[in-house]
């Protein structure tokens, strides 16, 4: 009988830590996709018509977040980055495509 109770117990405090990991995830998902909305709202109007690759550098920051042991932390900060980094390059490709421009309505 004893050793009944003590396999129940047991299956009952796996059932627990597995809901409460579930938990822990799924808070932690939330918190990353929150995080990913909020930088995309801030810098979506700076990317303009390259917004698809601000959201692949996103996912790109999302995809590096989730290989170490704190998501939730690493990736709002490298998520900016990668962000900044985006409108960065989008605004030399403008500049190109201007001098480009120019170029050919000189010749």
């Amino acid at each position: 009988m004893k050793r009944i109770d003590a396999n129940q117990r047991h299956e009952s405090v796996t059932r627990e830590f597995v809901r409460s990991c579930l938990n822990t995830c799924d808070a932690i998902r939330d918190a990353v996709a929150r995080a990913k909305e909020a930088v995309l709202r801030e810098y979506a109007h700076l990317a303009e018509e390259h917004g698809r690759v601000l959201r692949l550098a996103l996912n790109e920051a999302e995809a590096l977040a989730w290989q170490t042991d704190f998501p939730h932390l690493v990736f709002p900060a490298l998520a900016a980055e990668k962000a900044q980094a985006t409108v960065a390059w989008h605004r030399r490709e403008r500049a190109v495509r201007g001098a480009a421009a120019e170029l050919a309505f000189a010749e």
